[in-house]
């Protein structure tokens, strides 16, 4: 045990050791930061969010039940919000952002929240809906479980964020550039989840019924440098802990944009830029849904619906030979 100096310092031949957080992944009073400055043009980047946003809503066609209380998780420009009018299901969404500037930009009521700090109470709203920020979140299996807290009984949950196969090929061309220039590689895009490990934390966080799909979205841009300059507009930019701090060697990015438009070029003469999202669906539990059936409690055999034989599984099955 390391005894402290009287003024409260440590001996000169003792070091503090400071454990980094296995939670802490992405810097988030740096998103906060980005998320103000984003907001002031939001209305020329915002073509991605708004196509999230009305492909995250369009689920909402499939349920037959009413949303009296829904709250915007992430509001950026109200894109949900926007979305949502005219539906009959939802009669009032509460915004949340982040980011002061995008809370003043909502056009209703508003409040400024961390996604991994809910301030809402227990059992408050009927449908909790979020596009393009839960890929922020630090421990997302957490922020689920609050979201799951949060809803009333049988109300439902959407979420849609960015997959791991997002920007694949910006990732490529960077991982290449920078090997070749500076003989390394450093995190130039930040992690994001799988699409595997998606339903699986709905269940964690005590959803019911829990669903996971995805989708990609194709971009095309004139090349690899505006397609930078759209991702840093938007506040998406790298934001891992360990990622290398100051500004990018511009000969590496130029690198990288020689060799983004030697791989990924399309006929037209313009690069493609994919863009995965996960869509995520479930429901907080309640006594009317419906649950799977016991072990044994079928009225038929499976070997009878496909027509086939059934055998034991002691049983040994002999092969034909043709």
């Amino acid at each position: 045990m390391a005894l402290p100096l009287p003024d409260g310092g440590l001996w000169p031949y003792i070091r503090a050791v400071i454990i980094p957080d296995p939670l802490l992944v992405f810097d988030r009073a740096t998103l906060r930061q980005r998320r103000e400055r984003a907001a002031g043009h939001w209305d020329q980047r915002a073509f991605l969010k708004r196509e999230i946003a009305t492909r995250l809503v369009e689920r909402l066609d499939d349920v037959r039940r009413a949303f009296p209380l829904a709250l915007d998780l992430g509001c950026h420009g109200d894109e949900i919000a926007t979305a949502l009018a005219g539906r009959p299901a939802v009669d009032r969404v509460i915004r949340s952002d982040l980011g002061l500037a995008f809370a003043r930009r909502a056009r209703g009521s508003a409040v400024v929240a961390d996604e991994e700090f809910l301030p809402f109470a227990p059992r408050s709203f009927d449908l909790v809906a979020s596009a393009m920020t839960l890929h922020w979140v630090n421990d997302l299996p957490g922020t689920l479980i609050q979201i799951a807290r949060i809803l009333k009984p049988d109300g439902l949950f959407l979420g849609a964020m960015l997959g791991g196969a997002t920007l694949w090929q910006l990732r490529q061309a960077l991982a290449a550039a920078e090997s070749e220039i500076e003989g390394g590689l450093s995190p130039r895009i930040s992690p994001f989840a799988d699409l595997r490990d998606a339903a699986g934390l709905l269940q964690r966080a005590g959803f019911a019924l829990p669903v996971s799909d995805s989708e990609t979205i194709d971009v095309e841009y004139a090349d690899a440098l505006a397609l930078m300059r759209d991702i840093g507009g938007m506040g998406e930019g790298n934001l891992v802990v360990e990622r290398r701090r100051g500004l990018a060697r511009r000969a590496t990015l130029l690198r990288a944009a020689q060799l983004y438009a030697e791989r990924f070029t399309l006929p037209s003469g313009r690069i493609v830029a994919s863009f995965e999202v996960l869509f995520l669906h479930g429901w907080a539990p309640h006594a009317s849904q419906p649950k799977p059936l016991a072990p044994g409690s079928a009225a038929r055999r499976l070997a009878d619906a496909l027509g086939t034989t059934e055998v034991s599984a002691g049983e040994k099955v002999e092969r034909s030979s043709r």
